[in-house]
């Protein structure tokens, strides 16, 4: 019979609860497990497969990141008795999967109690042949070892130093005491109490330092020279030129000196000093974790001055004419203040980019020009101004809003049917909606067909698809009381209204001609309310200009937009060869997400759209795997 597939944790596992250690009770009353140190390829069910030798487990998880879902290198394991759990981790930890070995310690959810560092001592100059099991075989005489750990590689090989956990600092101090300075398979091993990093690298900087780091040395310069030259300012232990593969100097070296005193006088007396033509630079000679933090610590205090210094008054502008440039620029937002720059991006070939900053020297002048210069004309484009952001912020805002249009997908889900559009709620032009005969064309399909909501149904507010001129759609037959699929009512044809949905007064609900719910003089089947009829004096249009739909009434406004935006995404998304059935699902996304300005800026820049639609096509992949996740 087929062992049963773990379930990962639907509920925390209880934490582990302390005890006096004078009662002898064990200080984890609990059998939750931590397994670190996982191969990024272990699952659930291989650690299953081992955990389940020693009894029941209640259930297993491994951490993942919530975006990529790739493994965070740890995992929970609960047992349902507490001796299975001990029996676990005596007898299963430096266990292997996929060749790297995992260790266990009880789980201690409390933050605290792992951050004091109490009982953990740092072992180095290890042999490489040392693994965790010997390691903790060599120090589990000195009292209960909670985590035991070597330090290798990206390759799996030993670095030689590694970290041992006690359960009290007295088995921590007989351990330094006892082993230090003692051999381990043929090697004198340092053991100490464990120091963090950022204490260790603060204690590193205040030491006395002794080494020298020397650049820009000329070629010409040998060993012995080199020497020469610091001798007078004391006794050195060492003193090297770096050398490539021929023999030839690199231009750099190191000098030791006996002591500090004797170093940093050197450091004094030749820093920025000319020999044989040259500039010579010396100073403290750092270890590259040291000049890292350094530069990263530099280049932060740099760039929060300049955020600090441009906040509020530098302007983001997009849109732009490929004939503006910076003076043009600089004319134009003038006139809300004083511009201190004017810069249109340029693309390698000195061609406009199509957006550019303006930076105020006051804030409220920025702000006048947000208010007073979004949305206007400039040389027939209509361009977007906001106040400029970083990437991170930028990009922190879009996937909080994909997040939340993703929830909220996910929210109006219903099981076997379609996703309802609801007032608000994201809409995609159904691919399969009902389609009208041209003229000539017999069940060719609308060239421009109207937007629905999903699972196609339309939006409240919206008409339905406008049919070509002299066709007369008839009522397929009464309403039936059941839901057809997709959820309307059969008979209802594809575009009409919904039951519980808004409708718009037959004037507003179609264009002029076009008959609403009930028409006059129209077939009885027209007067149920699902009849349209034809008027000679309506024009099927072909394409919308966008000054068209900048004019629409507000109703019908991204209505317009969005019939010319759909051809131009089909467009795209066979152009890069992607699934040309997305194409409503992006449009929706559009609609829902962007202005009325930025759609306009979409019409009429293809570059625009092609990185947006490549935007909307990684937000629809991401859901589609998140979805399948949470199946």
């Amino acid at each position: 019979m087929a062992s049963p597939s773990p379930v990962a944790a639907s509920v925390p596992a209880p934490a582990p609860v302390p005890a006096p250690a004078a009662t002898g009770t064990p200080a984890f009353a609990s059998g939750s497990l931590y397994v670190g140190d996982l191969h990024p390829d272990a699952t659930e069910a291989q650690l299953f497969e081992i955990f389940k030798e020693i009894g029941p487990v209640a259930s297993i998880r491994v951490c993942r990141d919530a975006i990529t879902r790739r493994s965070l290198g740890y995992a929970y394991v609960n047992f349902h008795s507490y001796n299975d759990a001990e029996r676990a981790l005596d007898l299963l930890n430096h266990r292997e999967i996929k060749g790297r070995p995992f260790r266990i310690m009880w789980s201690q959810r409390d933050p605290a109690l792992r951050r004091t560092n109490a009982g953990n001592i740092f072992v180095k100059n290890l042999d490489k042949d040392i693994d965790d099991k010997a390691l903790h075989d060599t120090f589990s005489a000195f009292g209960n070892i909670l985590s035991c750990k070597v330090a290798r590689d990206d390759k799996g090989n030993s670095k030689g130093f590694g970290f041992i956990h006690f359960d009290t600092q007295a088995a921590a101090d007989e351990a330094v005491a006892k082993v230090n300075g003692m051999m381990l398979k043929d090697k004198v091993v340092f053991v100490g109490p464990f120091v963090p990093r950022k204490i260790r690298s603060d204690a590193d900087s205040e030491k006395k330092w002794t080494n020298v780091y020397v650049k820009n040395v000329d070629k010409s310069i040998d060993d012995a020279a080199f020497k020469a030259l610091f001798e007078p300012f004391g006794t050195i232990t060492s003193a090297a030129l770096s050398r490539d593969d021929n023999n030839e100097s690199r231009g750099f070296g190191f000098v030791n000196f006996e002591t500090h005193e004797a170093a940093e006088k050197a450091v004094e007396e030749l820093n920025n000093k000319e020999i044989a033509g040259k500039q010579l630079y010396a100073g403290r000679a750092q270890k590259k974790s040291e000049r890292e933090r350094e530069l990263r610590d530099r280049y932060d205090k740099l760039r929060l001055e300049r955020l600090n210094k441009y906040q509020g008054v530098n302007l983001f502008v997009k849109n732009l004419d490929d004939t503006v440039d910076d003076a043009r620029l600089r004319q134009e937002f003038s006139v809300c203040g004083n511009v201190t720059s004017a810069v249109v991006m340029k693309t390698d070939k000195g061609g406009s980019k199509g957006f550019g900053f303006v930076c105020f020297s006051d804030p409220a002048e920025a702000t006048k020009a947000v208010t007073e210069l979004n949305g206007t004309m400039l040389l027939n484009k209509p361009i977007y101004v906001a106040l400029a952001q970083r990437k991170e912020q930028r990009r922190a805002v879009l996937e909080a809003q994909y997040a939340n249009r993703a929830q909220s997908m996910r929210m109006q889900q219903v099981p076997g049917g379609p996703m309802f559009a609801g007032p608000g709620a994201p809409m995609f032009y159904n691919p399969n909606m009902q389609r009208f005969p041209q003229p000539g064309f017999p069940g060719g399909p609308m060239p421009r067909p109207r937007f629905q909501g999903q699972g196609g149904m339309p939006r409240p507010g919206f008409a339905g698809p406008v049919p070509p001129p002299g066709y007369v759609m008839q009522q397929m037959g009464p309403p039936m009381a059941g839901n057809g699929r997709g959820g309307m009512p059969r008979g209802v044809p594809r575009g009409g209204p919904v039951g519980g949905a808004p409708q718009r007064p037959a004037a507003a609900a179609a264009p002029a001609g076009v008959a609403g719910p009930a028409v006059p003089g129209a077939a009885p089947a027209q007067q149920a309310g699902y009849g349209i009829k034809y008027n000679a004096n309506v024009r099927n249009f072909q394409q919308v200009p966008a000054a068209d739909g900048a004019a629409a009434p507000a109703p019908d406004r991204k209505q317009l937009i969005g019939e010319n935006l759909y051809p131009r995404i089909l467009n795209v998304l066979r152009t890069q060869g992607q699934d040309d059935t997305l194409t409503g699902k992006v449009t929706g996304m559009f609609l829902e997400s962007l202005d009325q300005e930025e759609l306009m800026t979409l019409l009429e820049a293809p570059d625009a759209l092609n990185k947006k639609v490549g935007e909307a096509l990684e937000i629809l992949q991401k859901h589609n795997q998140d979805a399948k996740a949470n199946a």
